[in-house]
């Protein structure tokens, strides 16, 4: 036995334990308003912040102090300050960054526990609508910044004339909308197009309707229960998959009747969990997190539809690119990227 290797595996498993424990903290932060509380990055003691949240001022003590240890706030003189960056990815809502608020979805996975391991003893076979209610929530918010900051900037630009088409007026398509986030922000940015959502989880459809509601945008964004090989329709300019087509038990099967709802000249945008095409190469960060989570959620999702093809959250650009062509796509490229996502282009 090597000891050194040892001891390394052993601070990495403690820091892995810590960083686990420190979202809980976060979700905890998030919940409770204190990181708001903190958003103009001053200096502010625990008992000031026990009393602005009206939270207990020793539990806010110990909740600070593990923020401290853990780098993510500056402690001085009994006084702790939240940086403007941190405060971007914790408490600023509106920043691409904001990443507290997608947490519900780590946390589901401990909620679902018991529901994984009886999968994993079985047919591998854990559906979308099993999950905890903090999934969806969470997972709306998890991406929801994502697809501010660079749906309407980047990702449709980079697609061969959609955008003059969503300005003229389009017919669009958001294939496994969820909550409806990327909907609506489509549908705020192109006032001329007609959207149309769908997803076979009923509470999301719900959700989803009064987003649009809320967003002023209900009467060109409309959403309704229905799967992936069997929504109506066969006149859309754009059918769209936000980090959705992996989760698919027939992901081909879905490509396929997106073909025959498009129109000749129609696309798909088709984003995806940043992979690149093999396990070695997904070695890191973004590999582990995706990794992870496809393990409780993409993968036995899949499963326990027909076929479950199983692609999980790094299927990568090539097997992607298979589906599409199987599918009977002529055209598929790598519009652009972010390090989280890739965004696939797919024609005709």
């Amino acid at each position: 036995m090597d000891e050194a290797r040892l001891n390394v595996f052993m601070g990495k498993l403690v820091n892995d334990m810590g960083g686990a424990a420190m979202l809980a903290n976060v979700i905890v932060g998030e919940e409770l308003g204190l990181y708001k509380a903190m958003a103009d990055s001053l200096p502010i003691s625990p008992e000031t912040l026990a009393e602005k949240t009206t939270c207990n001022p020793r539990l806010v003590r110990e909740w600070l102090s593990a923020h401290a240890a853990s780098g993510y706030m500056e402690h001085l003189d009994g006084k702790f300050r939240l940086p403007e960056e941190q405060a971007l990815a914790l408490a600023v809502e509106e920043s691409p960054v904001y990443v507290a608020g997608g947490l519900g979805v780590v946390a589901s996975f401990f909620h679902d526990k018991d529901k994984l391991v009886k999968a994993m003893r079985g047919n591998g076979a854990l559906p979308w609508g099993d999950h905890h209610p903090c999934m969806f929530t969470g997972t709306e918010r998890f991406f929801r910044p994502g697809y501010k900051g660079h749906l309407i900037a980047e990702w449709l630009p980079a697609l061969e004339g959609v955008v003059a088409k969503l300005e003229d007026g389009a017919k669009v398509a958001d294939i496994g909308c969820g909550h409806g986030a990327s909907t609506v922000i489509m549908a705020k940015a192109f006032p001329n197009s007609r959207f149309v959502g769908y997803d076979y989880h009923a509470p999301s459809v719900t959700v989803a309707t009064q987003r649009a509601d809320e967003a002023g945008v209900s009467s060109r964004a409309h959403f309704f229960q229905g799967t992936a090989k069997s929504f109506p329709g066969n006149d859309y300019d754009l059918i769209c998959y936000f980090d959705c087509l992996h989760d698919m038990g027939d992901p081909v099967g879905a490509a396929r009747h997106a073909y025959d709802c498009l129109k000749d000249d129609g696309t798909v945008l088709l984003v995806e969990p940043f992979a690149n095409d093999t396990l070695d190469d997904n070695i890191g960060p973004v590999g582990r997190l995706f990794y992870a989570a496809s393990t409780f959620i993409c993968t036995p999702n899949s499963l326990s539809q027909e076929v479950g093809l199983g692609l999980g959250a790094q299927a990568g650009e090539m097997r992607l690119r298979k589906v599409f062509s199987e599918a009977g796509f002529k055209q598929f490229r790598r519009a652009t990227q972010t390090p989280f996502n890739l965004i696939l282009e797919a024609r005709k």
